[in-house]
C-alpha cells in the first residue's frame, strides 16, 4: 500500500516507498478537490513508480468547500499552483511535473506559459477548450506560449471540445504535445462508478512517460 500523509488541508503528499528524483503536483476541476477518485489514483500509481507525489486543493477550494471558482479566483490559483511546485523542488532533487483535470489543468496551462521553466512536463486532463455548446469560445490564447511538453488527455463524448477540436489546438503549442484519447469517455473521462476505467491511471502515466523520455528537460530522470 502506498503511504499517504495529509500535512494540511491544501495538499495530500504521497511518500514512495523507494522515493525517486522527481515529484508531481496534480489538482482538481471546478467542480471538486483534491480527494477527486482519479485524483488519488494517479497518485497512487506515481508514487508506486518512486514519485513524491501532491494532491493540491487549490485557493478557491480551500476557500469554499463548494461551488465552483470565480473570474477572480484564477490568479491566486495560478500563485497557489506556483507555489506548490516551488515547495516540491525543496522536498525533490530531480524534476517536477504538474498535472490537473479542467480547471486545474487550464490554470496550470496557463502558468506554465507565463513561466517556461516552471515544470518539465504537463498534464492536462479533459482540458476545457471552450464552454459546452459554444465553440467560438475558445480557451486557446495562451496555448502558443506554452513550451512545456504536454499531455493531453480527453474523452471522445467531452461536451468541451471535440478530438477534432482539440487536435486543432494542439497546433498552435510550439513543442511536443501527446493526445491521449479516451473513446466513449465524457469530461469524467469515465473514471467514475461502478464502471469506471480501472485501467486508465496507468495509461496515461504510460503515455506521459512516453512523452517525457521523448522531450528530456533534466538528466535526473526517473521516467
Amino acid at each position: 500500500m502506498n503511504s499517504e500523509a495529509q500535512a494540511d488541508t491544501s495538499r495530500f503528499l504521497h511518500r514512495p516507498a523507494k522515493p525517486g528524483a522527481d515529484g508531481f503536483v496534480l489538482t482538481h476541476g471546478a467542480g471538486g478537490n483534491a480527494n477527486s477518485p482519479l485524483l488519488v489514483a494517479l497518485a497512487n500509481a506515481l508514487s508506486g513508480m518512486g514519485f513524491t507525489a501532491v494532491r493540491y486543493n487549490l485557493p478557491f477550494r480551500q476557500q469554499r468547500p463548494f461551488g465552483p471558482p470565480r473570474p477572480a479566483d484564477a490568479a491566486r490559483d495560478r500563485e497557489g499552483l506556483k507555489n506548490e511546485v516551488e515547495a516540491m523542488r525543496k522536498e525533490i532533487s530531480g524534476r517536477v511535473f504538474l498535472g490537473g483535470h479542467s480547471y486545474g489543468g487550464r490554470q496550470a496551462s496557463m502558468l506554465c506559459a507565463e513561466q517556461n521553466e516552471l515544470v518539465d512536463g504537463l498534464l492536462l486532463l479533459s482540458y476545457p477548450l471552450h464552454p459546452p455548446g459554444k465553440p467560438e469560445q475558445p480557451r486557446t490564447k495562451h496555448l502558443p506560449d506554452l513550451k512545456t511538453p504536454t499531455l493531453f488527455v480527453h474523452g471522445t463524448h467531452d461536451p468541451f471540445g471535440s478530438i477534432a477540436e482539440m487536435e486543432s489546438a494542439l497546433k498552435l503549442i510550439p513543442v511536443k504535445t501527446k493526445l491521449l484519447v479516451i473513446e466513449k469517455a465524457g469530461h469524467d473521462l469515465g473514471f467514475k462508478g461502478k464502471s469506471k476505467r480501472e485501467e486508465l491511471p496507468a495509461s496515461i502515466l504510460a503515455a506521459f512517460t512516453e512523452l517525457i523520455r521523448e522531450n528530456p528537460r533534466k538528466s535526473a530522470a526517473n521516467l
